[in-house]
């Protein structure tokens, strides 16, 4: 583009049917607040700022877009805020940012509340603009109740936009709705609101008003009609918040299986973040993926597993109902290891190829070398395993005195018996093998067989106790 664009963001209603305490704006859309998708989306514009236009829990929607997660393709982008005290409508809203917008730009105003508006819909809008004229992005909905209605004269110029409440009864039939965007050159944005009045039945300034006023100045008003009504869907109740994630998620699951994952059943998927997939990788219903994970050529995902911040790499598998939380530390599980089910890795777990973690078995900030296998009802927590050790079910490394974590080192080709406790700090050495039940205490030799247990006593002729007669 041969100009620059500023964003506007409008995010200062209050939400009342969300029925919230938390600013509807800060509500989350596959894993990411409502207006985080918006100000993503000016950023893959490439938009020299974005300035969001905050009221109804200023602070709280200040700071909880202030440091988020950068969204996969975004560019870095100015992101400012303005205070719009109190909210006196969409126009009152625009001329708290017009200090904050340079005249030699365009602004595109954006609602914070509508998430799923496409870079490629938003670009096609400002190629229209082209830094000279109003463009409006319209929608030809079947039921416009609520909306503001798009007039047009005989040959279909736009002439204004009327919002509902101030609507005739033919311009209440009419079913072209202005989406609430816009892209216009700011120097003409803003001799236009310092024109708006509040003379309405709502007795607000409405932004909709500069189209009159773009015609009366014989500016031409360009129109950018769509058919997809959720790249404007806004959200005002929980019941719209749940479509638009469905869609969402829907919209992801087809963009997965385009790049060709194999998906059991699209409407049973759900990302909440960032999902990076390989080839040939395959996902059962109900899985759930957060935060950023990357699966390799080959993963298989079972049924009803939940993944956050997580790298499986080539040929793992990772069967049903189980759970990977890598938080900021991260997981990540080694090429051909097998996981679960009922299995938890927690932050800090990396599995190295061939690991297996079986049934109820927990990992916890320890590495997993080559081959290593803790099958059942186990934990492994601050733990360096070496290739090959076999951790018997039942096991546990104790990390924790009360006060400070302490690590657990076991060798190469230890075996590790059942129902032991393993007190850190201690090393196993290489090739050794602790008897099962034994309570370690004490660092062991490579190659030793250790024990450490109570004396196995049998009384003969014992005789249970009997209930006694009443």
């Amino acid at each position: 583009m041969s100009f620059q664009v500023d964003v506007v963001v409008m995010a200062a209603g209050k939400g009342t049917r969300m029925k919230s305490l938390r600013p509807k704006v800060l509500h989350r859309l596959g894993g990411r607040a409502l207006a985080q998708h918006v100000i993503d989306c000016a950023a893959r514009l490439s938009a020299r700022s974005v300035v969001v236009i905050t009221g109804h829990g200023a602070e709280q929607v200040e700071a909880g877009l202030s440091a988020p997660e950068a969204a996969p393709g975004a560019a870095a982008t100015a992101l400012k805020y303005v205070r719009q005290e109190p909210q006196l409508g969409t126009g009152h809203a625009v001329q708290q940012a017009a200090p904050a917008l340079p005249d030699d730009g365009v602004t595109l105003v954006l609602s914070g509340d509508v998430p799923l508006t496409q870079p490629d819909t938003l670009q096609a809008l400002l190629d229209l603009c082209a830094g000279e004229r109003l463009a409006l992005l319209t929608l030809d909905m079947p039921n416009p109740t609520g909306y503001g209605r798009i007039v047009r004269a005989a040959d279909g110029a736009v002439q204004a936009i009327v919002e509902q409440k101030d609507a005739s009864e033919a311009q209440r039939a009419i079913t072209e709705i202005y989406s609430g965007i816009m892209a216009v050159p700011t120097r003409l944005l803003k001799g236009w609101l310092a024109r708006l009045d509040n003379q309405n039945a709502q007795g607000e300034y409405y932004l909709t008003d500069v189209v009159k006023f773009a015609v009366g100045d014989g500016l031409g008003v360009q129109a950018h009609r769509i058919d997809d009504a959720v790249q404007v869907a806004g959200v005002n109740s929980p019941l719209q918040l749940a479509e638009l994630e469905r869609a969402y998620q829907l919209r992801v699951a087809e963009a997965l299986m385009v790049q060709g994952t194999r998906l059991a059943d699209p409407a049973r998927l759900d990302v909440r973040g960032t999902l990076v997939c390989g080839q040939d990788v395959e996902i059962d219903v109900n899985a759930v993926f957060e935060g950023r994970v990357v699966l390799g050529d080959g993963v298989r995902i079972g049924a009803n597993c939940v993944i956050a911040n997580a790298v499986i790499e080539a040929g793992a598998v990772i069967h049903p109902f189980t759970h990977i939380d890598g938080e900021k530390l991260g997981v990540s599980v080694g090429p051909g290891a097998l996981v679960g089910p009922f299995a938890r890795l927690r932050p800090g777990a990396k599995l190295g190829a061939e690991v297996h973690i079986g049934n109820f078995v927990e990992v916890k900030n320890s590495t997993l070398a080559a081959g290593a296998k803790a099958n059942h009802l186990a934990y492994l927590g601050d733990a360096t395993v070496g290739e090959r050790v076999n951790y018997g079910a039942g096991s546990i490394t104790a990390n924790y005195d009360g006060a400070n974590k302490h690590r657990t080192v076991i060798e190469a080709d230890v075996h590790v018996g059942s129902n032991c406790v393993l007190v850190a700090p201690v090393t196993l050495g290489a090739g050794g093998t602790v008897g099962g039940g034994s309570t370690i205490t004490k660092s062991t030799p490579p190659g030793a067989l250790s024990v450490a247990r109570g004396k196995q006593v049998s009384i003969e002729s014992w005789q249970r106790p009997q209930k006694k007669k009443v």
